[in-house]
């Protein structure tokens, strides 16, 4: 066995005192089955994903007007405000290949992997994950997942294809989380290093050399799985580097009023829901304007969408397979009723960012959103025609104010766009029919 067992654990001195770090699951315990900040530096770029559920109708959601200067359907009548800032792009598609489809989970894991679910998993990590080790993975948080769901399992968020991010869905726990005794105030006069930090950053420290010992021990399987290992550690490192470190001042960064335990009441009514989408989203975009995450992911709904509408008794999942079109107006009016209030709520997590001055201009010019979503007409379970939002202009990378027709193309496109102009060093996002090489040039500078 090399010298060591799967119960072998790296140690080390701190203080003295002993300190000791795990290992993951190893080959070798297996049989053979198995603009500018104060210091100059200038204004990072954040990228945020926004989701909700259950699509939309086509004839009350798609202007009929491509470019500038288009007029807002019913049903997205509420970003019009923002026409400034946010894009509107309809008419992908999602390809599924050879694979089932699997309801409600194939859309958005296409929208998220480029690739359709393997049963029911995703074939690797998601995009913003991807984004966040490129760009946030110094920071405190190197990404943050969030849901008005009230669930902790409302997540669309995956750092590999069994393990996702567990959404932050109580406002006062996230507050907590972001604000309480662990944050370091970038304008605070005084700077007190978080004790825990210290000892988790000088534990990784102590075990380095326990590390290469084991490196020089093990097959090249589990070199490759140690190598990532470590540098999973190393990033946390970083991060620790980042919290003992007197943060530089950040004008914008102004922490939020705790939640009261009375605005903390759980359930599906749209108003509740509608209300954790406020409290979530101002919680994320404070938590981005004082630098603990440059990547946010953030859910309005589950894709089956259990939201209760006040005098109507069936929820949004069940009314989209079960409420007939009405005739004249050509759409499943209580359904476009759910859609209405999923594109209010991102019309208030859109303006959460643009209400926050940062530099020369605001939070949201400094940010990329993508908002996607898991079918075009959920009623049939389509992966044509889906529509997808964009949100900021990504430090001066992406237009604003258009609507483009992308004449089913691949879904996958957002993706590889967001990834290019977030930094990733890609050539191609996605596989088969969803494999793309391409940018959506027209929303690009």
């Amino acid at each position: 066995m090399n010298g060591f067992s799967r119960r072998r654990v790296l140690r080390g001195m701190l203080d003295g005192g002993a300190i000791t770090v795990g290992l993951p699951l190893l080959n070798s315990f297996l049989n053979g089955n198995g603009t500018a900040f104060a210091n100059g530096a200038p204004l990072p770029v954040r990228f945020g994903l926004w989701s909700w559920g259950l699509g939309m109708s086509r004839s009350a959601f798609v202007p009929k007007k491509t470019g500038k200067d288009f007029e807002f359907p019913e049903e997205i009548e509420s970003l019009a405000p923002l026409r400034d800032h946010i894009n509107v792009l309809t008419n992908f598609t999602a390809f599924r290949d050879s694979e089932p489809l699997k309801g409600h989970i194939t859309g958005w894991i296409i929208s998220r992997t480029g690739a359709p679910p393997n049963g029911n998993n995703l074939t690797g990590e998601t995009y913003d994950i991807t984004i966040a080790n490129q760009i946030s993975r110094t920071r405190r948080f190197k990404t943050l997942t969030a849901n008005a769901a009230a669930s902790a399992r409302v997540s669309f968020s995956y750092e590999d294809a069994n393990t996702p991010n567990p959404a932050e869905y109580s406002p006062l726990q996230f507050y907590a989380r972001l604000f309480g005794p662990e944050f370091n105030d970038p304008n605070a006069q005084d700077f007190k290093p978080s004790p825990r930090a210290m000892s988790r950053k000088s534990a990784l420290s102590a075990v380095m050399e326990e590390m290469e010992w084991i490196n020089k021990r093990v097959g090249a399987e589990d070199r490759a799985r140690l190598d990532q290992y470590f540098t999973g550690l190393r990033h946390l490192e970083k991060q620790f580097d980042q919290q003992l470190t007197k943060p530089e001042p950040i004008a914008a960064c102004h922490p939020p009023v705790s939640p009261k335990d009375s605005e903390m009441k759980l359930g599906n009514e749209s108003p509740l829901v509608a209300q954790r989408n406020k409290m979530m989203t101002d919680l994320l975009a404070m938590a981005v304007a004082c630098d603990q995450t440059r990547v946010i992911n953030m859910a309005y709904a589950d894709m089956l969408s259990n939201t209760i509408k006040p005098g109507y008794e069936k929820p949004h999942h069940t009314t989209t397979h079960e409420e007939p079109i009405d005739e004249k107006l050509g759409y499943q009016p209580n359904c476009s009723w759910f859609t209405r209030r999923c594109m209010e709520g991102f019309a208030y997590f859109v303006q959460a960012f643009a209400n926050i001055k940062e530099g020369d201009g605001t939070l949201l010019d400094n940010m990329l959103i993508v908002a996607d979503t898991d079918h075009g007409d959920a009623r049939i379970h389509s992966l044509e025609d889906m529509p997808v939002l964009t949100a900021g202009r990504a430090g001066g990378k992406f237009k604003t104010g258009l609507h483009v027709d992308m004449k089913a193309a691949p879904l996958s496109r957002i993706a590889y766009t967001a990834l290019r102009t977030m930094g990733v060093d890609v050539q191609k996002f996605g596989e088969k029919s969803n494999q793309t090489s391409d940018v959506i040039s027209e929303i690009l500078v």
